[in-house]
């Protein structure tokens, strides 16, 4: 059961099913607001969705948050180095704010402020692992990493046939290379005329945890997005996974908000925390 992708209106692009209960609305066309906001309203409501997310320019924000929107993260020049990004959510059932991790925002309270004194390290290196670039020849391997380590996740990206439309779209996925296996990856979806990228789709194999692979993969993905004029990046991290906002955080990424049981992943919909870093 996988949420499907879609073009509406002008071009905008939204996410929505039953998976993730949610439509969310992945880039506005600017001339797709404020008619959209009525329209995802109404395809909420009719399939019965409990929350809409949006990633919207600063621009939009006064138009959905006076139609019931709540702020949820900001990233500050987003969109081409200049507009601010906002995160804005509504929540269609109380279902949605129920059972909200709060022993883990004890535990994000806590890292934030240990990474206040803790200064990113000046270079990361593992032992006998490089990272490289992959391509469509990967694809293969690419989902059968994805499978073994994900129960679910929100886009299907242990379908051979996702990944490989995504890399030709432009999505560029990271290997972290050991003894010629492939045992890590990552992900940058790039936004070239915005200037940003989602960094994203982590994954390691169990036998090579505790290795900081993940610290060693967004270094090296950072380096590549600096040389590719990239100037904003940000993640949607999980809320129970402590590791990868250790990662991130290492790594001086700013904390921006957390965004309330919005995503299905590892088996049930989660809380997801947004990290940003101007490079």
């Amino acid at each position: 059961m996988q949420d499907k992708i879609e073009t509406i209106g002008n071009g905008s692009i939204i996410q929505h099913g039953q998976l993730n209960q949610r439509v969310y609305l992945m880039k506005l066309d600017k001339k797709d607001c404020p008619t959209i906001i009525q329209e995802i309203n109404d395809l909420a409501r009719k399939n019965g969705y409990t929350k809409i997310f949006c990633k919207i320019p600063a621009y939009a924000a006064p138009q959905f948050l006076s139609n019931g929107f709540l702020p949820e993260a900001q990233i500050p020049a987003f969109f081409g180095n200049k507009e601010s990004a906002f995160f804005v959510s509504k929540f269609l059932s109380s279902d949605r704010l129920l059972n909200i991790e709060t022993d883990r925002l004890s535990d994000l309270s806590k890292m934030l402020e240990e990474s206040k004194t803790a200064p990113a390290p000046d270079k990361i290196e593992v032992p006998n692992v490089t990272v490289r670039r992959l391509d469509k020849k990967d694809y293969e391997r690419i989902t059968e990493i994805y499978r073994e380590v994900f129960i679910t996740y929100p886009f299907p990206i242990y379908n051979p046939g996702f990944i490989l439309k995504s890399l030709e779209n432009g999505t560029q996925y990271y290997g972290a290379v050991t003894e010629g296996q492939l045992v890590a990856l990552a992900s940058a979806e790039v936004d070239v005329q915005g200037k940003n990228a989602e960094m994203t789709d982590f994954a390691t194999l169990p036998q090579h945890r505790g290795r900081k692979l993940s610290v060693l993969l967004l270094n090296s993905i950072e380096k590549e997005m600096k040389k590719q004029g990239i100037k904003t990046l940000y993640t949607i991290a999980r809320l129970n996974s402590i590791g990868m906002n250790k990662t991130f955080l290492k790594l001086n990424y700013c904390y921006s908000g957390t965004l309330i049981k919005n995503t299905h992943i590892a088996g049930k919909i989660e809380s997801m925390n947004v990290l940003y870093k101007h490079i």
